[in-house]
């Protein structure tokens, strides 16, 4: 019986654990991985319906499976001197997440407070909200503001040329609008820690997902007025906070060092990497950093004068630093390789 009880358990976290990828054909998913009938699956589901672990709407073809919320709320906070990121975070979100391990409260503490702080004090708003939903395997957090977007206030302050330029900054890290009051820490590793981490700001989109190669979307068909990040995380994640921060940080130094820049951001629609001007869009601020991983996935190839910019002038003017090229391929490779041997430009 302890057999058959261990193997009914592993089939309903299965469900749980798949659910929310799968709402239409779990059922069938459910039956080839474990060489079940659809009767024996769909008694799993009614068991995991009666303990308001997933809900069923719809019948037959029209059958869809969602998780169940634990909790689920929205509230709105004024952006002024009446609330702070704690307050929120210990009065109105901590007990709604309710208990959870110790490494997963740490890493929406942080995220939570830094997101919410950058919307009192970046994003010129009157107010924002913020939405969690619960189910029982992740947690979710919505936090929206109704004030510049980020991007256009990025691309405003700094002088960009294009809004799309902010997403290129943002993912390099240590980028801030008020560099006496913050670090530009926040968002960099706050996209790390969340299974998924996503800022919608008018067209452009910036997305991270945890384990895959850098994911940065550019562009997005609806356009979102103000600023909406959303944050998710699984309730059992083994990530720590200071697993995500000792990987960007050096030996010998508890400073921020490292950094992962997508190439690819510098780049736009057809656009080739050809040229000096490109090169030093990709390099702009990479100087705050030791160790600057360049990742050439989805980059086709790249022209000899912006490889030369980047891998001999640069890497010759900051002798102290480690420039990595990362899913690099083998047309990408040569004309790096043809840049770090050559001795003029």
């Amino acid at each position: 019986m302890a057999g058959v009880r261990k193997r009914g358990e592993q089939i309903r976290q299965f469900i749980l654990d798949n659910v929310e990828q799968h709402p239409t054909d779990i059922v069938n998913i459910t039956c080839k991985v474990f060489d079940i009938s659809r009767q024996a699956v769909n008694k799993h589901v009614q068991r995991l319906v009666e303990q308001k672990a997933i809900i069923v709407k719809g019948k037959t073809r029209n059958r869809h499976y969602y998780l169940h919320p634990l909790a689920e709320r929205e509230e709105i906070f004024p952006l002024d001197n009446t609330v702070s990121e704690d307050v929120v975070w210990r009065n109105h979100i901590a007990p709604l997440l309710g208990v959870l391990p110790d490494n997963v409260m740490d890493i929406w503490h942080y995220g939570i407070t830094e997101m919410f702080n950058n919307a009192i004090d970046h994003s010129g708003g009157q107010n924002a909200s913020v939405m969690l939903k619960k189910t029982a395997t992740t947690s979710e957090v919505v936090i929206y503001d109704n004030g510049e977007g980020i991007f256009k206030k990025i691309q405003r302050v700094l002088g960009l040329h294009d809004e799309r330029h902010s997403v290129l900054e943002l993912a390099k890290g240590k980028l801030t609008t008020d560099p006496d009051n913050h670090t530009g820490e926040g968002i960099f590793f706050s996209s790390r820690m969340f299974d998924s981490f996503t800022i919608l700001s008018g067209n452009v989109y910036f997305s991270h997902t945890h384990g895959e190669v850098e994911d940065w979307i550019l562009e997005h068909q609806k356009s979102q007025t103000g600023t909406m990040v959303v944050m998710k995380l699984s309730n059992n994640t083994s990530r720590t906070s200071k697993q995500v921060f000792d990987s960007f940080t050096s030996d010998d130094d508890y400073g921020f060092t490292k950094t992962i820049v997508p190439v690819r951001l510098t780049q736009y629609g057809d656009d080739k990497l050809v040229s000096r001007s490109q090169a030093k869009r990709l390099l702009v601020r990479v100087d705050k950093f030791k160790t600057v991983i360049f990742d050439f996935n989805e980059v086709e190839s790249i022209g000899q004068a912006f490889a030369d910019e980047v891998f001999r002038v640069f890497a010759n003017r900051h002798p102290d630093m480690e420039l990595v090229p990362l899913y690099a391929n083998n047309a990408v490779m040569q004309m790096i390789n043809r840049a770090t041997s050559s001795e003029k430009p």
